[in-house]
């Protein structure tokens, strides 16, 4: 694969089932290079055969109506300052027509049970200024920490709402207000009460603990319904019940949050005790969530071990497999008595298509990607495990065509909480289609394998050897032992977030390293845990704060030891990270530049954040793996 063939797959997204059980909507990804923007259109499965259903630029997030007769949707407008509104489709046939006009556009729908209503997310301006120009001239007055957001830009100047829409008016009311968020709205069966989410605490902007929250759907008071703690959804059974995904706490830890249910009189019963993530994702979708059925189970979408499975949990806590496999599954929608499903999914030679799931057998409905995979020469990866130190470490290897000795290129993954798997990542086709061997591994600090594996890091950064460091530095060899044809005299780093705080340290304690790409990194947690959007993410690793912590914050640095790196290094970063803010980029290039070692920084201008390689502008993502494989190819091929 070629860096150019990005805009060449689909990517299938928002698959939802019709009522009448036979029709299937979803939204199709593509990048359009020439347009250097993506463009996602709703398809329509009709039963047999699949085709476009709106030629609209930027349509996402279709919502059948209960009764089947609309499909709900959000539309963008092609304009730059467009946002996304709401927009109803007749299924018998028409126009979509889009029924809101919000200055800062709607963030998510939810039909209510007998589709005369929506709950809207909505976002709002709450800093008086009415005048856009005035609002960009204009100083910004600061009063909370947290006043950026990676890829949101500003927020200290806006707030998102509940706003419920009366489908046979077309008129919109807010239901909720103050000086907070509100996200995730969903209906209890009778029509009477909306679920959401919200922070609404003194503490929020430094300690992002929330809330499910309950309030009438006419409008009325609020009513917390479960203490604070780390909740990631809400919704209620077909009984009536509300549940939750997530747990009461005041403590920062990666302890996965089970699948809970709200009892009247406020006490939580824990449904699941799994030692795994519930819907996984970067951000985690809608169709990933819990889904019921009439008997009362929800299906819900659980990371494990490089894959993305489905599982089942009845109201009782008993929890039994739907579909697993080496793949990525991620969304899952089924009917309403539990018999099928629609959902879509990722392999790592698939980009991702629909599937339909009869209740035992899986069937492909869609054939979105069989041009690509004909033209892009996609390899399979070869999956193995090593010891490190006593710990079962899991990974895989991509080799290109041929017999013949490849360089390496190590990849590590961001987070680090998260984990590397059997789903499409077209980082690796391109990698393995440049003539490298790639190495990915899931080391101590990754998702997927239980909590004692995930929290092996936390606090202990500013080891000489940390444990995910340990199982990084044995990687590429355990690799190369495994599978011979892997240069171990020619092998070079990468990795973003995590991953570039991972590259220094690994290059800092292994100077045999011929190259290394370190992207978008934090290497100083001191000025890290000042200029973050997510300030609280500092002591979650670190156990310290600011000031008192600074001697153990500076220990855990990266940067503290880049003085070692021998290797030449690329510093890539975005203009507009507010994850990792420029500084830290800044830094490294600097240490490295006067320790004498051979390194240039790359920066993408300022409409570029954190999330880069993943969802930034098309011709940007080309731009940098030009870049990559040419800094490579420099140490590796020449």
């Amino acid at each position: 694969m070629r860096p150019d063939q990005i805009g060449d797959f689909r990517v299938p997204s928002d698959a939802f089932l019709h009522p009448d059980g036979v029709r299937v909507v979803f939204v199709v990804t593509q990048m359009d290079l020439d347009a250097d923007e993506y463009v996602r259109q709703l398809w329509l499965r009709d039963g047999e055969s699949c085709r476009p259903l709106t030629s609209g630029r930027s349509d996402a997030s279709p919502r059948w109506s209960p009764d089947g007769q609309t499909l709900a949707f959000l539309r963008k407008g092609s304009a730059e300052t467009d946002h996304p509104q709401v927009a109803l489709l007749p299924t018998d046939g028409g126009e979509a027509e889009v029924v809101t006009d919000f200055e800062l556009g709607v963030n998510d729908l939810a039909w209510s049970p007998d589709g005369s209503r929506l709950a809207l997310a909505v976002n709002e301006y709450v800093d008086g200024v009415e005048d856009e120009d005035e609002r960009k001239r204009a100083p910004r007055r600061i009063k909370d920490p947290a006043f950026r957001f990676d890829n949101r830009g500003w927020t200290y100047d806006k707030r998102s709402h509940i706003w419920i829409l009366v489908l046979p008016t077309r008129e919109t009311s807010q239901i909720t207000s103050g000086d907070f968020d509100e996200t995730g709205p969903g209906w209890s069966p009778d029509g009477s009460t909306i679920t959401y989410l919200s922070a609404a605490h003194e503490e929020r902007w430094v300690r992002p603990f929330n809330q499910v929250f309950t309030i009438p759907a006419d409008g009325g008071e609020a009513v917390a319904a479960t203490p604070l703690g780390t909740w990631g959804w809400s919704g209620y059974s077909p009984a009536g019940e509300l549940h939750a995904i997530g747990r009461e706490t005041r403590h920062f830890d990666l302890d996965p949050s089970p699948f809970q249910r709200i009892e009247a009189d406020g006490s939580l019963t824990r449904l699941t005790d799994l030692d795994r993530n519930f819907m996984p994702g970067h951000p985690p979708g809608p169709l990933t969530a819990p889904t019921f059925v009439e008997d009362g189970s929800a299906m819900i979408v659980l990371e494990e071990r490089g894959t993305q499975r489905v599982v089942s949990v009845a109201p009782d806590g008993t929890v039994t497999d739907v579909v697993r496999g080496e793949r990525v599954i991620t969304g899952w929608r089924p009917s309403s008595d539990g018999g099928s499903a629609v959902f879509t999914a990722s392999a790592p030679d698939q980009p991702g298509e629909v599937f339909w799931w009869d209740g035992s057998t899986e069937s492909q409905i869609t054939d979105l990607n069989a041009e690509f995979r004909a033209s892009a020469d996609l390899v399979l990866p070869q999956e193995f495990t090593f010891d490190s130190d006593g710990h079962d470490i899991h990974g895989w290897v991509l080799l290109p065509p041929g017999d013949g000795k490849v360089p390496i290129l190590l990849n590590i993954h961001g987070g680090p909480f998260t984990q590397y798997g059997w789903g499409f990542l077209d980082e690796f086709q391109v990698y393995v289609g440049a003539g490298y061997g790639v190495v990915a591994v899931n080391p101590r600090g990754s998702s997927g394998y239980g909590l004692d594996h995930g929290n092996a890091p936390r606090g202990r950064w500013s080891e000489d050897v940390p444990p995910d460091l340990a199982d990084l530095r044995e990687a590429p060899y355990a690799a190369a032992e495994r599978f011979p044809r892997l240069d171990i005299d020619k092998k070079g780093v990468m990795g973003g977030s995590y991953g570039g705080l991972a590259t220094v340290m690994v290059t800092s304690i292994d100077t045999s390293y011929l190259s290394a790409v370190a992207e978008r990194g934090v290497y100083n947690w001191v000025s890290m845990a000042g200029t973050t959007d997510i300030p609280w993410f500092v002591y979650l690793y670190l156990g310290a704060e600011i000031p008192g912590g600074v001697e153990e914050i500076w220990n855990a640095s990266a940067l503290a030891r880049a003085h070692r790196i021998e290797t030449p290094t690329l510093v890539l970063h975005s203009e507009g990270d507010y994850r990792c803010p420029l500084e830290q980029a800044q830094q490294l290039f600097g240490a490295l530049y006067r320790s004498g070692v051979d390194t240039e920084l790359l920066l993408f201008p300022p409409d570029e954040g954190h999330e880069l390689s993943r969802s930034g502008t098309p011709k940007h993502r080309v731009e940098r793996f030009d870049a990559i494989l040419e800094w490579h190819d420099r140490y590796l091929k020449e």
